[in-house]
């Protein structure tokens, strides 16, 4: 979590046994990537952990692969592998095909992400009680990286003809808000806390979906 070491390992903790739980649920495979998604945001609350920690060890090594664990799941790993687990369970096919338009703006910002931190250094530093990550930038302006990111992990949600899915969009969006608003600096660690909260959502999707299958048999 984005306001100390042992909230983050307690919510890591929570999330992970969550996705646990939730990866029993599947019944269908197409339905995998999506229930990884709060085993994923687990390990990336207790890798922040991690980085609350190394500031109090004074261990630099820890921080920096503790801070670039932390910035591969944030800027690199979700806007790619979010637009794939909504797409796979999607049943439309309009929708599906603007998912995966989405899904390639996502691959933009995510690859964009990763070459800025193979080209140059990402620190963490405490701000306002939470966790600032510092990133370079090569040129490309924040808005329209921003705007490719919103769009592959807000968006992509808020297009699904699924119920809870929707829920989960119109919800991250506003935590998004809410964190750019009051937590500018530290955005990036304190949406990520909110939006692996929001992230059990998955479990009710896929318990429906299992529900709904027993039903049909």
């Amino acid at each position: 979590m984005c306001f100390s070491a042992p909230a983050s390992f307690v919510a890591g903790a929570v999330l992970s046994s969550a996705g646990v739980i939730t990866l029993k649920k599947v019944k269908n495979k197409k339905q995998i990537p999506l229930a990884l998604v709060p085993l994923l945001f687990g390990i990336q609350q207790i890798i922040e952990g991690f980085v609350w920690l190394s500031f109090g060890w004074g261990i630099p090594k820890i921080n920096l692969v503790a801070t670039y664990g932390f910035t591969f799941f944030s800027h690199v790993l979700w806007p790619i592998f979010i637009p794939i687990a909504v797409f796979l369970v999607e049943t439309d096919a309009r929708r599906k095909k603007i998912i995966m338009f989405c899904g390639a703006l996502g691959l933009i910002a995510g690859f964009y992400a990763l070459l800025l931190m193979i080209l140059f250094p990402v620190t963490s530093q405490i701000n306002c009680n939470s966790v600032q990550y510092v990133f370079s930038s090569l040129g490309l302006p924040f808005f329209i990286h921003g705007a490719l990111y919103l769009i592959a992990t807000c968006l992509v949600c808020l297009i699904s003809s699924h119920r809870l899915i929707k829920l989960l969009g119109v919800a991250t969006t506003i935590f998004l808000i809410i964190s750019y608003y009051f937590y500018t600096v530290t955005f990036a660690s304190v949406w990520c806390f909110f939006s692996a909260i929001l992230s059990l959502i998955i479990y009710l999707f896929i318990k429906q979906s299992g529900a709904r299958r027993k039903k049909i048999k």
